[in-house]
């Protein structure tokens, strides 16, 4: 790998948050955690880099649609294929684009997702492909351990707050193990982990995605305060937020940590059938 990003010129650059994995046995855990289908799945992956998980993936027969912003590392990515797996060159797609706006129409039906995250932009990435791709059944990233902790967190948490919640909306998320960082290149001064996600459908409401995690928003926009003052800057008028929590079944006195997705979503859903 480090050959390859010489001879291309390569140097991992912070701004867009590249650490490449070095480790083949690291890449090949990865795809054995990942869960994926013995038959072969379609895999999106974010930011293939050099193409280390890239080669990792298609030697396990599963196809790849990988989107890479960097145009050099874009170009050079079938090249590297073709020299490395020549028989597998054929179920790579490459995408040349920034997964923060990604259009659905570029990355197809992927089934699963696999990737190493550009940690500065791991959360909203996620949240981006799971809302543009309901054919995403399921997946396993690599993130900062403290944003695997807070995409995992359980209501109640320390770590819980609105990424935990907005991943809640789409998915079952947990933990799946930490990585070192000796094999990355180059070594971050944080560590890894591993998140997994099963995707299940959001509970049930009459209010839309983006009418919940606006009550997401409000609720931590304050962590200290109770309900009633948080989500007062989503809803100014206190006899009818009064009446939207009373009827959401919602104790004013609570603290937005300490409320799962279905109830956002039932003070949302309230809020938007009137009360």
């Amino acid at each position: 790998m480090r050959s390859l990003a010489e001879s291309l010129g390569v140097r991992p650059t912070k701004q867009r948050g590249q650490n490449f994995v070095i480790d083949p046995n690291t890449v090949r855990r990865i795809v054995r955690a990942a869960d994926l289908s013995d038959t072969g799945e379609t895999v999106l992956e974010v930011g293939p880099g050099l193409g280390s998980l890239t080669l990792a993936l298609l030697a396990e027969c599963h196809r790849v649609t990988a989107v890479e912003i960097d145009p050099v590392l874009a170009e050079a990515l079938p090249g590297t294929i073709a020299k490395y797996a020549p028989n597998q060159a054929d179920r790579l797609t490459v995408v040349e684009a920034d997964a923060m706006n990604v259009l659905p129409a570029q990355i197809g039906t992927p089934e699963a997702c696999v990737a190493n995250l550009p940690y500065n932009v791991a959360v909203p990435v996620l949240l981006h492909l799971l809302a543009i791709s309901p054919s995403l059944r399921h997946g396993l990233v690599m993130v900062q351990s403290e944003v695997a902790d807070r995409l995992a967190a359980p209501p109640g948490s320390r770590t819980y707050g609105v990424p935990s919640a907005k991943a809640a909306w789409y998915a079952d998320v947990r933990r799946a193990g930490p990585i070192g960082r000796n094999v990355f290149w180059p070594a971050p001064n944080v560590d890894s982990g591993l998140v997994a996600f099963e995707r299940r459908e959001p509970p049930a409401t009459a209010a839309t995605r983006e009418e919940v995690f606006a009550v997401i928003e409000a609720a931590f926009s304050q962590r200290r305060k109770t309900l009633r003052s948080a989500l007062s800057r989503w809803m100014p008028d206190r006899d009818r937020l009064d009446a939207v929590l009373g009827a959401a079944g919602i104790d004013p006195k609570l603290r937005g940590e300490m409320l799962g997705i279905t109830e956002f979503a039932r003070i949302a859903g309230a809020a938007s059938e009137g009360h």
